[in-house]
């Protein structure tokens, strides 16, 4: 049996219970404040635990000393790695295969080069168990994102695989670092992704610094069945952002609206920092309760891909902060068209979704990143 179907054959309940899509545009946290900057530079050594006054024993820093634990010598040296923007910065849309051999600076996948760590494919199943459970953790509870988001998006990237997209698609293609030694004390990331996904959550001293530049899109956009389970892995998101604009009156869309076609994300992979200086569209203080109420379950379809007490502290944020937030878009208000586009703008927040053609598969299906103004790399610049 190959290494993917073990991957994808075995269900998340049982795991648990064993142990080429361009991101640039064509046009024109953790806690409820923002946090300390993290340090730019720590060495990853295989030694180092959570301190244990403050931690308890679930923490993500012990599950990833746990995971860590399960690993070979040679696979805990590619697993550890410095923590250094340069090293954070290397997440892309794009599969593996495509970074690889000097893509970085190419025409896609912005500046970044080929991710580093070791690939799910590299794991046998007790190590599967040990990295779920971290998973897990780290990326919350709600039902159509967060870890079972990723679940569904790993079984779409199998789907590839088996229907065109060959050996560069597929779970065994994704990606596991962590920079900086995984502590409750001190600063380090844990960094996951692969083709359409990138997790990126920065921990300085046991707390959530920052969980973006965090990055999801989905091909097949509509539903597929795999092993026996229909996947949908967008759905929740694309459903929220839909009735955010829906709930709108025709004057208010037309205030949304943008003048320019924008065929796929300002803040993809490699423009970092990159946000507008002018904020468009129209100004949240507008909107009625209700109508803010969507505009913040659209924020949380992305929020609560995190842990579930950490996100409530990023939304409790984005809220305070709802009526100086911007809403534009531009194309058709449904989101299913090719260049069909939506952002959310805050003084924090930054969310945009942009549908685009299909690479491997016939129909549309989209990129969508959120980051954050304060925190993304948990702050860090340099």
């Amino acid at each position: 049996m190959s290494r993917r179907a073990l991957l994808g054959g075995i269900p998340v309940a049982a795991l648990f219970a064993l142990a080429a899509c361009s991101s640039n545009s064509t046009t024109s946290s953790g806690q409820a404040s923002a946090p300390t900057t993290a340090a730019t530079s720590a060495t990853a050594t295989p030694t180092g635990s959570a301190a244990a006054s403050t931690a308890a024993s679930g923490t993500v820093a012990k599950l990833a000393q746990a995971f860590q634990a399960t690993l070979g010598s040679d696979l805990q040296a590619q697993l550890l790695q410095d923590y250094t923007l340069a090293n954070a910065k290397l997440w892309s849309n794009l599969p593996q295969g495509l970074l690889g051999g000097g893509m970085a600076g190419g025409p896609m996948g912005g500046s970044t080069g080929a991710r580093i760590g070791l690939s799910l494919g590299d794991l046998n199943a007790a190590q599967l168990q040990a990295f779920n459970a971290l998973l897990k953790a780290a990326t919350g509870s709600t039902s159509g994102l967060g870890y079972d988001e990723i679940q569904q998006h790993l079984n779409a990237d199998d789907y590839l695989a088996d229907n065109g997209g060959g050996n560069e698609y597929g779970r065994a293609n994704y990606y596991i670092a962590f920079l900086g030694t995984p502590a409750d004390s001190g600063t380090w990331e844990f960094q996951f992704g692969g083709h359409h996904l990138a997790v990126a959550n920065t921990y300085v001293n046991g707390t959530l610094a920052g969980a973006t530049p965090s990055f999801r899109g989905i091909e097949p956009n509509s539903s597929f069945q795999l092993n026996g389970t229909t996947n949908q892995p967008m759905a929740a998101k694309e459903a929220a952002l839909a009735a955010l604009l829906a709930g709108l009156s025709a004057e208010q869309l037309a205030s949304a609206k943008l003048s320019k076609t924008y065929s796929d994300l300002l803040l993809g992979p490699g423009k970092d920092w990159a946000f507008p200086a002018t904020q468009e569209g129209l100004k949240l203080s507008t909107l009625s309760v209700d109508q803010k109420k969507l505009a913040l379950a659209a924020m949380a379809g992305y929020v609560n891909d995190i842990s579930d007490a950490e996100a409530a502290a990023i939304l409790k944020r984005y809220e305070s902060e709802i009526d100086d937030t911007y809403l534009a878009y531009s194309g058709t208000a449904a989101l299913t068209a090719r260049n069909d586009y939506i952002r959310v703008d805050g003084p924090s927040v930054w969310i945009e979704f942009s549908m685009q053609r299909g690479i491997v598969l016939s129909g549309n299906h989209p990129h969508s990143v959120w980051r954050d103004r304060k925190t993304d790399y948990g702050g860090t610049k340099s």
